[in-house]
């Protein structure tokens, strides 16, 4: 029997899964999926975008019971790291998604260029 591993899924890695990028395979099979009703918004926007409403429909309903809560804590948190590295542009709700990893002790999985070396990051291309 093999162990349940948990990673903070950012919308990049979940729109990569979706598109079918090899490099996510491992990422697919007894794996835990944390995420956030923020990153979902942003997955039915581009699958909105890109495969209209019916595809965009059926991958937020797939993720959604994977999505957790977000407390006032945690977003003031994601403000301050957000302000921390500005330099780098970082979105708010990438910054909520790897301060909420951190805190639960989970990896924040990306391919966004902008957590490629930083701390607690499983970064995948």
């Amino acid at each position: 029997m093999t162990e349940e591993i948990n990673f903070f899924y950012d919308t990049y890695a979940l729109l990569e899964i979706i598109k079918g990028n090899n490099s996510y395979n491992k990422y697919i099979k007894n794996i835990g999926i944390v995420t956030t009703r923020l990153n979902l918004m942003e997955l039915f926007h581009r699958l909105y975008i890109l495969h209209g409403i019916g595809i965009a429909e059926f991958y937020y309903q797939e993720y959604l019971p994977f999505a957790v809560g977000i407390s006032d804590s945690l977003i003031k948190k994601a403000a301050i790291f957000r302000a921390e590295n500005k330099k780098k542009d970082l979105s708010y709700i990438d910054c909520i998604g790897s301060i909420f990893a951190k805190e639960n002790k989970i990896k924040f999985l990306t391919g966004d260029i902008q957590f490629k070396d930083m701390d607690n990051v499983e970064f995948v291309k």
